[in-house]
């Protein structure tokens, strides 16, 4: 059985998926690239096997889905690729327009969180084809993957706030922006074909530890970066869903229940055994 799979389109996801491109590790399925919030729709609508899924969709429809082991996205603090761009400071945007950018279910969600259980505010959440163009225009807006790298090197350091590094700052957890899960029907169809992917997938990561300098050279000739910046990127991100990664996980579950975001809080642990060591 050859499994349909999805593969977030930032560069952020290079460390796991680079020595595919280089031809070094076989992928046993099909890759399908895209922005998360296409991919979280493609697999929970039964067009991929297994994917990467952002952590708020994985939490609202868990039941459908088997979380894996082992891998995942996200970071032990300031996260870069996440962040909300805004001229006003957070605790002031009680009833403030804010454009969202729709690739993004974990990201946005993680803002409400910060905003309403931090801050304590009530913002207007729009939805816009373009955030970065009115962040440009002085407008509170969420930038997500690339983009939100632009804005690091566009806009004043002061107005813009990092969200792993505001969640981490309130809650001391780490932040999961994505985790691997695969349809429970396609795992209960054929768990074998998706162990050989995770074990692909970890495979391709352990190979980027030890060729990080073909992964950023790949990054830079993909999304050309000042020097050093992807060194420092790839190493604030945690791609390993360790005790800490699962710990942050569930934090950010009940956060969304809070909100009313998810109807209930998920386990965050991964249902099936892990395919690498720690």
């Amino acid at each position: 059985m050859s499994l349909r799979c999805g593969r977030i389109i930032y560069t952020n996801d290079l460390p796991i998926y680079a020595a595919f491109d280089a031809g070094v590790i076989h992928y046993p399925g099909s890759l399908h690239a895209d922005v998360p919030a296409n991919l979280n729709a493609m697999l929970l609508s039964g067009e991929l096997d297994l994917s990467p899924i952002s952590a708020f969709a994985w939490a609202k429809r868990s039941d459908e889905l088997v979380l894996l082991p082992d891998l995942c996205i996200g970071a032990r603090d300031e996260v870069v690729s996440v962040v909300l761009v805004s001229q006003t400071p957070p605790a002031l945007l009680d009833g403030v327009r804010i454009a969202l950018t729709g690739e993004s279910a974990s990201g946005r969600n993680l803002l409400r969180v910060v905003l309403e259980r931090r801050y304590g505010v009530q913002p207007h959440y729009a939805e816009s084809a373009n955030p970065l163009e009115e962040a440009a225009a002085g407008e509170p807006a969420l930038l997500i993957g690339d983009s939100a790298i632009d804005a690091l090197e566009r806009f004043p350091r002061e107005h813009v706030y990092d969200l792993g590094t505001l969640w981490h700052e309130w809650t001391r957890a780490q932040t999961v922006f994505a985790v691997w899960a695969a349809r429970r029907d396609a795992y209960e169809r054929d768990a074998e074909a998706i162990r050989e992917c995770m074990h692909a997938l970890t495979d391709a990561y352990t190979w980027s530890r030890s060729h990080m300098e073909e992964v950023i050279a790949e990054a830079h000739r993909q999304h050309p970066r000042s020097n050093g910046f992807y060194e420092r990127y790839y190493g604030k991100l945690n791609f390993t869903f360790h005790s800490a990664a699962q710990a942050g996980l569930g934090a950010y579950c009940r956060e969304l229940y809070a909100i009313g975001a998810i109807e209930r809080v998920p386990s965050s642990l991964p249902e099936v055994i892990g395919v690498v060591s720690r």
